[in-house]
């Protein structure tokens, strides 16, 4: 996330666990009233970036990226069927603000599928881009990850030394 121009700058992060977490993170988050496409994109590239990071230092992944698939999967999919955040799909919302279609879908089998297409293009492209970041910066995710294993808890400061300013 401190790469991503758009993404919640991180405030701290620790290694210890906390209840059914290994870890944690903490961001600050900007008050918003809108979210821009680049915004959204960038949050769902770094919610990805610890199963990237398990990749590429690993070689394989782990379960442990569940609660972050389970958030980026919903904001893709509100992203292509509910924002009209998609080329293919179009300006098209199919969010029903007065609930009575809670138990239809109000689109094709063909439209669900052209959706369901489209959610995962987009998140593998997401997965695609935090690997290239992280690849393109393993040296410093090597340092980060050492600082961690030191000091189980690293802060803001911390990155900046390491990464240096946010874009």
């Amino acid at each position: 996330s401190w790469l991503l121009e758009y993404a919640n700058p991180l405030v701290k992060v620790t290694i210890v666990p906390r209840g059914n977490s290994l870890g944690a993170a903490w961001y600050l988050p900007e008050e918003r009233s809108i979210t821009t496409t680049q915004q959204l994109l960038d949050q769902m590239c770094s919610a990805l970036g610890g199963r990237a990071a398990e990749e590429l230092v690993f070689s394989k992944i782990s379960t442990g990226a569940l609660s972050d698939l389970e958030k980026i999967t919903k904001q893709a999919y509100a992203m292509v069927s509910i924002y009209g955040l998609n080329k293919r799909v179009g300006n098209i919302s199919f969010y029903d603000s007065q609930g009575r279609d809670a138990f239809t879908k109000p689109y094709s089998d063909e439209t669900a599928k052209m959706i369901d297409e489209e959610v995962s293009k987009l998140v593998e492209s997401q997965y695609q881009r935090a690997l290239k970041i992280l690849t393109e910066n393993k040296d410093k995710l090597e340092l980060l990850a050492e600082k961690l294993l030191i000091d189980e808890v690293i802060f803001k400061e911390n990155l900046e030394e390491i990464f240096g300013k946010r874009p």
